[in-house]
């Protein structure tokens, strides 16, 4: 008889009775038969803990009594969960029949792998990939991430180009799937990050401690994006700027710190120009207040590094610039880079 690893699907709320109501059928009728469904709320302010309670009385709940963000918010929950597998879903993303099991099979079979996704394509355009995954997240040698069917804004068709399970660098927070003893043995999230790239920095800690991460094209979801916080929000902007550069001085090595970090300021400064001659003036104002944070938390975030004990696993860091490929070079679609640029 087949052994089925106990799956905690953790689905993380905060004020999102409309994502619930019309993605939860989904979630709740997978298939896979030793599963637990738990919401954790974040100190939602709605009638969202209401509305589970009177229509799915048998999924669990457990409550933050404030808003932690998507990075603290989700390593107090999961602290209260038992499981040997964690997937850490958005609530506004739709599953597809038989979406659990081809991971879980993917990362039983792959003992290694500490942390996967599924395929993420887009909800409201479903033959493309999604921005925050696509098949598998990338990252260059400044700290600029990528997918497999996503390079900055530019978003492929899915027509099977990338049809493949792979290693990647990081895997989205959108649909994570993750060992629990990974979990606890990486710490979780960095709560500092409150949200946006809390999952990178997590898959990076994971991969400087040996561990592989991978995309399993066999499963497929449909993902809202932005249910939470607009793509334009200039919270946003301030946040994946701020937490990019604390990730880089958390995981690079010493080193090569000064430097990256030293050349993404300036490249920042020609993007808050950017903003201004568009007349983004409140993203300007807060790729300002990223760097103003930076400086500010800087010893604090040095006592964040972690020494390493063996050979950080540098698989799908790409060794050259996104940002020269795309914008200089017109390369609009991962596969046009070339493997050799690839560790």
């Amino acid at each position: 008889m087949k052994h089925y690893p106990k799956v905690a699907i953790v689905i993380l709320n905060w004020n999102g009775r409309f994502f619930l109501e019309k993605f939860l059928p989904s979630v709740y009728n997978s298939t896979y038969p030793n599963v637990e469904f738990i919401i954790g709320d974040n100190g939602s302010t709605d009638d969202s803990v209401a509305f589970i309670a009177e229509n799915y009385p048998s999924i669990k709940v457990l409550t933050n009594k404030t808003n932690l963000g998507f990075a603290g918010g989700y390593n107090a929950i999961l602290e209260r969960v038992n499981a040997d597998y964690y997937i850490l879903l958005n609530s506004d993303v739709e599953v597809t029949a038989n979406w659990i099991e081809p991971v879980i099979d993917y990362m039983e079979t792959e003992a290694n792998i500490a942390a996967a996704q599924p395929t993420i394509m887009a909800y409201h355009e479903k033959s493309k990939f999604e921005h925050a995954g696509a098949a598998g997240g990338f990252m260059d040698k400044y700290g600029y991430p990528f997918c497999r069917g996503r390079l900055f804004d530019k978003v492929e068709d899915n027509q099977g180009q990338y049809d493949n399970n792979t290693e990647v660098f990081w895997a989205t927070g959108a649909a994570l799937f993750i060992r629990a003893e990974a979990w606890r043995i990486v710490g979780g999230f960095d709560a500092d990050f409150f949200a946006h790239m809390e999952e990178i920095d997590l898959c990076w800690r994971l991969k400087r401690m040996g561990y592989r991460i991978g995309c399993c094209t066999d499963s497929i979801v449909y993902h809202v994006g932005g249910g939470t916080l607009n793509t334009s929000n200039p919270k946003k902007t301030y946040l994946n700027f701020r937490n990019n550069l604390l990730m880089l001085q958390k995981n690079l090595p010493l080193l090569s710190a000064y430097w990256i970090i030293f050349i993404r300021l300036w490249m920042d400064l020609l993007a808050l120009i950017k903003f201004l001659i568009d007349g983004k003036v409140k993203d300007a104002w807060a790729v300002s207040r990223a760097h103003q944070y930076f400086f500010l938390n800087i010893f604090k975030t040095a006592k964040k590094r972690q020494k390493m004990t063996i050979e950080e696993n540098r698989c799908g860091l790409y060794k050259k610039s996104i940002v020269k490929a795309f914008f200089m070079n017109k390369i609009q679609k991962f596969s046009q880079l070339k493997a050799e640029n690839f560790y």
